[in-house]
């Protein structure tokens, strides 16, 4: 017997004449005639080629066949409505899994953050994080490896889109006892025969970015390239090397006991941004905390800088200030 032959109009006229052993009874439940109950009554009775009633003039009694098939038709009729719910929460962002990429630090701070918030309203929806090198973002997104990606400015194909979410400021991170904490504020020409860092590839292109408009015996090169910034953050810690990040990047830094220091003449700002695929079409779960990121994330970039007294200079973008090339 194929499954299509009956239908759920027929399943659920056959359990509401069940429950309430009346065929008026249960066209009243489901708002039919009670001809209609009957016709679907005798179509499914067809396509099972049994009888589900016995009936009389005074009574509607399941048979025996009815009663050994009436368990397997309203387990079929409770996933189905479970389905309808299921279906329900999709629809309205309610449930769904999302999967979200972002480099070490906003991995594992911003966007766990983000998700408790998202969580406190959408309880059924599930975040998947993934912690993604900053010149992978856009490639993943691109590739379908995840439905939405955050981090820090990049070039972006036509099959992606980047909306800036925030602004942050390069500056310097290093252990208080550093000879450059000693100055609030910096000057390339500062940092000129210092040990530096960078963290990955992405931060040594952005530091010789920044310096552009540098004079050649001023400009700085980092000793050293690590893949992770906590590495970086390490060898600050102890002394050995100070590194240039994002401000952003105190959530993990400050912890460290590393302090921050501004460089000027130029200061340079480095966009966070959302990246989503153009073409492929997002899930509502996916579109609910995307617009949920947009509207969360850049109130959270200014509660994570050194301290209240610098808090309206970074979270804003100075008015001399020059954007990183991505």
């Amino acid at each position: 017997m194929s499954l299509t032959r009956f239908t759920l109009r027929q399943i659920e006229a056959f359990t509401a004449v069940a429950e309430t052993r009346n065929f008026g009874a249960a066209s009243e439940q489901l708002g039919m005639t009670s001809q209609a109950v009957s016709q679907l009554i005798a179509e499914l009775e067809s396509v099972l080629g049994f009888r589900l009633f016995d009936r009389t003039t005074r009574r509607v009694d399941l048979s025996s066949a009815g009663r050994d098939f009436l368990g397997s038709a309203e387990t079929l009729l409770r996933h189905v409505h479970s389905a309808e719910g299921v279906a329900a929460d999709v629809r309205n962002r309610a449930a769904g899994v999302v999967r979200i990429g972002a480099p070490l630090v906003l991995a594992s701070s911003a966007v766990p953050a983000a998700i408790r918030a998202y969580q406190a309203t959408h309880p059924k929806v599930v975040v998947r994080v993934r912690d993604i090198a900053v010149d992978a973002l856009v490639d993943a997104v691109s590739a379908g490896d995840v439905d939405l990606a955050l981090g820090p400015d990049r070039p972006v194909p036509a099959s992606v889109s980047r909306v800036v979410l925030f602004d942050s400021l390069w500056v310097l991170w290093c252990a208080p006892t550093h000879p450059l904490a000693r100055q609030r504020v910096l000057r390339w020409a500062d940092l000129n025969g210092a040990p530096l860092v960078s963290a990955g590839r992405d931060h040594e292109r952005s530091v010789a970015r920044m310096q552009l408009s540098v004079p050649d015996g001023e400009r700085v090169t980092p000793v050293d390239v690590v893949d992770n910034v906590s590495t970086a953050l390490g060898l600050a810690v102890q002394g050995l090397a100070a590194t240039l990040a994002p401000a952003y990047i105190g959530v993990v830094a400050q912890p460290f006991g590393l302090v921050m220091r501004r460089v000027v003449d130029p200061e340079t700002v480095r966009s966070v941004c959302l990246y989503r695929h153009t073409t492929r079409a997002a899930s509502p779960a996916t579109q609910g905390f995307a617009e949920h990121l947009t509207q969360w994330l850049p109130q959270w970039a200014p509660q994570i800088l050194e301290s209240p007294a610098e808090q309206p200079k970074a979270a804003r973008r100075p008015r001399h200030a020059r954007r990183s090339l991505p």
